[in-house]
């Protein structure tokens, strides 16, 4: 790679980062996933989100800890290297790897699905092409942009969603006041075990904090920003997902509903008409907009480092365009990946994602516990609580979040895992060898803030 620049360029301040963060979660999600939480926990849909926020919140302090220890853009992979062994290093990124690189074909095919439901006169592959083309446009040009189109979608988005919010709250006071908005965090209905069950359910919308850890390089100041980025993110989008599902239970006590996947258009019907609705609709779909670019950008830049080391082909993988210090390479990899999702259901394309997106929490929450074993062995004391019962305890709760997915899920995590070891296999002859790593200069001159 001589000649080549080997590390992205960092500008991004803690704001930034915090919005990418959130837009890579989609906020409003919470507004598609509201019936199937609320049926799940019987009626009490943001107890089920403040069990969800407490249990990431977790692995989300694991990731903070790694990030100002290793303030590197391979997220997970970096850290598993680093902490435990190379080899378990490629593994841990081959597994998330499953969730980076079939994440954006989930966001694209529900982007392509929700268009097409509204504007049917568009076909629904032309709008998948649409959204592909003009996300990978904005990432190539960098991340400068994309924090534009971030920023102005989120404030849309967030203000729907106020509305949507105010709405409902004049809605519950109008039909069973005070006492109904009690109901909606606990009822004669609800048993721990609903809440347990809906809480596993409401984790997989907090997927995507951990994509922060990925621009580390392009960050001011990463040591800092990057961890307060992790923690922020999981705290702003707990916040929303309990505000928002705390009215919405309060405008529709219970957890019946006609349609569980529609539940959130029929309360924006019921609480502001059928105008609003769609408008609302709309608007979100604009988020989902941003949320695509965000995935995009992440799953390009764990790629690029994965290359960088050369346990992905580095002179594919491992390039940056000179002018723009962006992985177009990867991106436009990320793009052709998307375009199959027309041929594949959605229950399908996302089976594939969350048995690698809680292995690798789960590894994060280990490397912190390996840090404090070094630490103790070399004669620190780092803190018990931190870098031991905390990080033991969000390792449980991914544990369990993976023991809940189903046996496609499973399955398919499995062989892609199969894959990997025999590729690993391949690179390190036999195990016998670690796994390639570039070594940067802290001259590189790619690593200047502009």
């Amino acid at each position: 790679m001589t000649g080549q620049p080997t590390r992205m360029r960092g500008n991004l301040g803690l704001l930034s980062i915090v919005l990418f963060g959130l837009a890579y979660m989609a906020p409003a999600v919470v507004t598609s996933t509201f019936g199937v939480i609320a049926a799940t926990s019987d009626g009490a849909a943001p107890t089920a989100y403040l069990v969800a926020t407490g249990a990431m919140l977790l692995t989300g302090l694991s990731y903070a800890k790694m990030a100002r220890i290793v303030p590197s853009s391979g997220s997970v992979y970096t850290y598993a290297r680093r902490m435990l062994d190379s080899r378990f290093g490629f593994l841990a990124g081959w597994a998330m790897l499953l969730d980076y690189l079939f994440l954006p074909m989930v966001a694209f095919l529900v982007q392509s699905i929700y268009l097409h439901a509204q504007y049917p006169s568009v076909p629904q592959w032309l709008w998948l092409v649409i959204n592909i083309v003009a996300a990978t446009v904005v990432n190539i040009i960098g991340l400068k942009v994309a924090d534009k189109v971030n920023r102005t979608l989120l404030i849309a988005v967030t203000g729907c969603l106020l509305v949507l919010a105010v709405l409902c709250v004049r809605h519950g006071f109008g039909h069973g006041g005070t006492a109904a908005a009690g109901h909606a965090l606990w009822n004669d209905a609800t048993s721990i075990s609903a809440i347990t069950a809906a809480a596993a359910v409401a984790a997989y919308a907090f997927l995507g904090f951990d994509a922060v850890s990925t621009l580390s390089e392009e960050a001011r100041d990463p040591r800092r920003t990057i961890p307060r980025g992790i923690v922020l993110t999981v705290l702003a989008g707990g916040v929303i997902f309990v505000v928002l599902s705390f009215v919405m239970q309060w405008a529709h006590p219970g957890g019946t509903f006609a349609d569980e996947s529609s539940a959130g258009y029929a309360v924006s019907t019921l609480v502001g008409g059928q105008g609003f609705a769609d408008v609302a609709n709309t608007i979100t779909m604009l988020g989902g907009f941003a949320s695509c670019v965000a995935i995009q950008a992440s799953t390009s830049r764990l790629m690029f480092v994965m290359g960088r080391d050369n346990v992905l082909p580095r002179p594919v993988f491992g390039r940056l365009h000179a002018k723009l210090l962006t992985p177009v390479p990867n991106i436009l990899i990320v793009a052709a990946v998307a375009l199959p999702a027309m041929s594949l259901s959605l229950a399908d394309a996302t089976s594939f994602i969350n048995f690698g997106a809680f292995l690798g929490f789960t590894l994060v929450n280990i490397c912190v516990i390996a840090h404090a074993v070094r630490q103790w062995r070399s004669g620190s004391r780092p803190a018990l609580l931190g870098f031991l019962i905390l990080p033991l305890a969000g390792a449980a709760v991914d544990i369990y979040l993976i023991t809940q997915l189903g046996s496609t899920a499973t399955k398919l995590g499995l062989v892609w895992l199969a894959i990997g070891v025999i590729y690993l296999a391949v690179i390190t002859k036999g195990f016998r060898r670690p796994t390639p790593e570039l070594r940067l200069s802290t001259q590189d001159p790619a690593t200047t803030s502009h």
